[in-house]
């Protein structure tokens, strides 16, 4: 029998449309989801929407339309945000679902009911409508709740309450001795301050009639409406069927492996959710992990800068799985990171451009073009090719070790690491060469290239699900249900059908810096950010052919990482010969405007100074042998 592995992402609420944020959260969740199914594991994972919240009632009052309109309509771009980004949750909870969240909100409260947990008193409190949480002088800074920046309203009502304080202690234990796991260590830290500085029992619920009758009533008194956060809470089991008769999930997969959460809604299940577990005699959650904040461009999303950034929208002009590398490869698990435009090009375009989708593409390409894509595993391999393919086991071991642990930037390195052993091998091997001069030798060092692929696209896979799926159908191996073991086993033949460009490079609008260019007396003067802009790139020469009717013009089809090769049109002939530069690495300038020369676009320029010595042009080499597509500075 499988292990088996549940693992949960928060429930946002749905008083708006998504945003990147929301998104971090899935792609973690579904990036660390799909690495324990490579392990072998049988996993569940679960995602939804918090539709009970006053919020959701205040946002749809300011619409002016029906509350239940409103979360129907943001339910179902959260659903399309799942779909548009490759999320591969297995269940999904709506908290309006009557049948199986309330029925099981319903039970949950009985059982706290039942252990003497829940009574009623009067309450004057601070209350914040964005957290949806009554709030003490503690909780603020200058006045204002730090999360939402606004002061709470100071509310009298009548509420049922939850003895919190019962467990102060054994919550405190279970956190400290990591029975219940935080991460990261700041956040156990921030954790076990809270419980210290002595926990008060809480509110659960709040009026019918300031919830506009919108939510679960209390059962036996529908005066009253269940508090937000012990219904959301509550999801992670009712969506396994708790409390109804269809509970077969719930015995399969409770207790959680791992909740995925914010980090500024930590305390609700670090402290509320265990408690309530432990009052209903309830299993609770091995581990809780708490992620950071995006900002946008450095600063902070807010509707009133009009910075939100749909997720939908990013997804739609790069693709998901840029969208999703990008935020694994750029964003700390455990910390804050930032989005820009700028900053996913240049990621895709240095990493998955230029490394994993120049190593498959041009393996596949060159297998395709000399062997009709077909290359048999060879008798022997060199003791080089036996240490390098050896690496694909080490590195799988690895990454599985820092998935485990959550370090799934980390993960990405090793992996990228792999790939870039991969381009060297290909780049040294030679087999434009190798092709004509012992096909047997080019078809190995195109084999061991496929196997390097292979592993990359297997251990790629959690995080660019698409991509990695579309270079093993290239490849000709199996790309369903697949496991960690298939990054390292041996191929006995790879049968490549049609390579295609797994990511194309991406173009965005870079802000000009002032002060780039002033005019001084007639003569321009330029600071050195003006020089930054150039962009030059090491290039490889694959072929190199005489323009017809052209005297000096050669056209050179380089390989500059970008995956395709590019063509570029100079006049070095008969300085250089054709022969003279196959294979030979040069320096380009990659980011000129594409020219038509002859009839052939010519896209870049290559770098050439005038050798006083022999009193002619020359090429500027990179001085050793580097990967195609590094950039030079």
């Amino acid at each position: 029998m499988p292990k088996k592995y549940y693992i949960t992402t928060a429930i946002p609420y749905v008083n708006a449309p998504p945003h990147i944020g929301h998104a971090l959260e899935f792609i973690q969740t579904d990036v660390i989801a799909r690495f324990h199914r490579l392990f072998g594991e049988e996993v569940f994972f679960l995602t939804g929407t918090d539709e009970n919240a006053q919020k959701n009632t205040l946002a749809a009052e300011a619409l002016g339309i029906p509350t239940q309109a409103l979360v129907d309509r943001n339910s179902g771009i959260f659903e399309q945000v799942l779909s548009r980004l490759s999320i591969s949750n297995t269940g999904f909870i709506r908290t309006t679902d009557r049948a199986r969240h309330w029925e099981g909100v319903k039970a949950l409260w009985s059982a706290c009911v039942k252990s003497e947990d829940i009574y009623k008193r009067s309450y004057s409190g601070l209350y914040c409508v964005g957290c949806e949480a009554f709030v003490t002088d503690k909780d603020l800074v200058d006045g204002k709740c730090p999360e939402h920046m606004k002061p709470p309203e100071e509310i009298i009502e009548e509420n049922y309450f939850f003895r919190l304080s019962k467990y102060q202690k054994k919550l405190e234990e279970l956190i400290e001795s990591d029975s219940l796991k935080i991460v990261p260590e700041t956040r156990k830290n921030e954790v076990l301050s809270f419980i210290r500085e002595g926990l008060e029992d809480f509110s659960v619920s709040r009026p019918a009639s300031r919830m506009r009758g919108w939510g679960i009533p209390v059962p036996g008194d529908e005066s009253q409406m269940i508090y937000v956060w012990y219904d959301a809470l509550g999801n992670y089991i009712t969506a396994l069927g708790f409390g109804t008769e269809a509970r077969e999930k719930y015995e399969k997969f409770w207790p959680a492996n791992l909740h995925v959460i914010g980090k500024g809604i930590i305390r609700f299940h670090a402290v509320y959710w265990p408690a309530m577990l432990l009052s209903a005699g309830l299993p609770l959650p091995k581990e809780i992990f708490a992620h950071g904040y995006i900002t946008v461009n450095g600063t902070k999303m807010s509707k009133s800068l009009g910075n939100i950034v749909s997720p939908l929208d990013v997804a739609e002009k790069f693709g998901s799985d840029s969208f999703r590398y990008f935020f694994m490869r750029e964003i700390s698990p455990f910390e804050d990171g930032d989005y820009s435009e700028a900053l996913l090009a240049e990621r895709v375009n240095n990493e998955l451009v230029a490394n994993f989708g120049n190593l498959a593409y041009r393996t596949m390409t060159f297998s395709e073009k000399n062997f009709g894509g077909i290359l048999k595993r060879p008798s022997s391999f060199s003791q080089k090719e036996e240490a390098l393919l050896g690496r694909r086991k080490i590195v799988a071991e690895k990454v599985r070790g820092l998935a485990e642990g959550l370090k799934l930037r980390e993960a990405l390195e090793e992996v990228f690491a792999l790939s870039s052993e991969g381009n060297k091998y290909f780049q040294e091997s030679k087999p434009w060469v190798l092709v004509k001069e012992n096909r047997t030798e080019c078809e190995k060092a195109l084999f061991v290239a496929s196997e390097i692929t292979k592993a990359c696209a297997v251990l790629l896979s959690p995080f660019v699900p698409v991509a990695s799926e579309k270079c093993l159908g290239m490849l000709g191996v199996k790309r369903e249900g697949l496991s960690l073991s298939d990054a390292y086993l041996d191929s006995e033949e790879f049968s490549i059908g049609k390579a295609e460009i797994l990511f194309n490079k991406i173009e965005v609008a870079k802000r000009e810096m002032d002060g780039d260019v002033k005019m001084e007396s007639g003569t321009e003067k330029v600071s050195i950010d003006y020089f930054r802009k150039v962009e030059l790139r090491v290039a490889t020469v694959i072929s190199a052919e005489r323009v017809s009717g052209a005297e000096k013009l050669l056209k050179l089809s380089l390989d500059v990482g970008e995956g395709a090769p590019r063509a570029i049109v100079s006049g070095i002939y008969p300085v250089y010969s054709p022969e003279d530069l196959l294979g030979k690495q040069i320096i380009i300038i990659a980011n000129l405007e594409p020219a038509k020369i002859r009839g052939i676009e010519s896209n870049g320029m290559l770098l050439a100074a005038w050798d006083e010595k022999k009193g002619q042009l020359a090429l500027i080499h990179p001085g050793k042998e580097i990967l195609a597509g590094t950039r030079i500075s």
